[in-house]
């Protein structure tokens, strides 16, 4: 009797980019696809804290290389896929929380060029270059569970994120026949330096913890598993779709 074979995690041979990899969901984001075995070049604006993260990751002996990316500056993608790349993570994202009444059109337009702009034409630029050498690859954004909810003070936030669930899966639609996967990653409330101002005023932290399930909040590993598992061969069946990381926090 021959069994079912186990997919492999294993991404040796895999050229990643991942864009916010500076720190955060986006660090972890990398050294997830690193330890794995693929050579992954780490994409943000923060020259100097991005070079420090690539030497870390090179000092534990993985594969990774630095480039200082504006992803909202589209006349600068075209030269960063000029190879194609088996597996994008996007983890760059703004907010800018507050009362909808009290938003302004320029925090309006300063969230929607990060999380669904840039998004957008990232996702473009992965898949002609992948499409342009005939290879499937994974992409993956890192969204929120207010992709699928409402929260408080982040109407422009959960506009962003419910854009860029319904561009998945259009995207995943138009690109599935030529092997090109694209899926979300939507984490609860995460334990980041960006996120401690909201865990550090008590109204805010009673309202997460009433709302996730667990007994406890987001840490980075938490996305770690799941960033691999959508890289890689085990998750070749998956496209166009969410893996919510939310704690229970969307069921209800």
């Amino acid at each position: 009797m021959e069994l079912p074979k186990t997919p492999s995690f294993d991404l040796s041979g895999k050229r990643a980019l991942v864009t916010g990899a500076s720190s955060g969901i986006g660090l972890g984001c990398a050294v997830a696809l690193a330890e794995a075995g693929a050579h992954v070049v780490c994409a943000a604006r923060r020259a100097d804290v991005l070079q420090a993260s690539v030497n870390a990751m090179a000092g534990q002996g993985w594969s990774a290389e630095a480039m200082p990316l504006d992803q909202g500056d589209l006349g600068a993608l075209p030269a960063a896929f000029e190879e194609p790349f088996d597996i994008v993570i996007n983890s760059a994202g703004l907010a800018r929380h507050g009362p909808a009444v009290q938003t302004t059109p320029e925090d309006y337009d300063a969230v929607m060029h990060v999380n669904l702009r840039s998004a957008y034409f990232l996702s473009a630029q992965a898949a002609k270059a992948l499409l342009g050498a005939g290879l499937p690859g994974s992409i993956i954004h890192i969204s929120s569970q207010m992709g699928h909810v409402g929260g408080v003070d982040r109407a422009v936030y959960c506009a962003s994120k419910h854009g860029l669930e319904g561009m998945v899966k259009a995207m995943a639609i138009e690109w599935g026949k030529s092997g090109i996967r694209i899926n979300t990653i939507c984490p609860t409330f995460i334990r980041t330096p960006l996120s401690a101002v909201t865990f550090d005023n008590p109204e805010r932290l009673a309202w997460i913890m009433d709302k996730i399930k667990l007994p406890r909040v987001g840490e980075v590993e938490d996305i770690m598993g799941a960033a691999l598992f959508l890289a890689s061969d085990a998750s070749t069946m998956i496209t166009g779709t969410s893996m919510m990381i939310d704690g229970g926090w969307t069921a209800g």
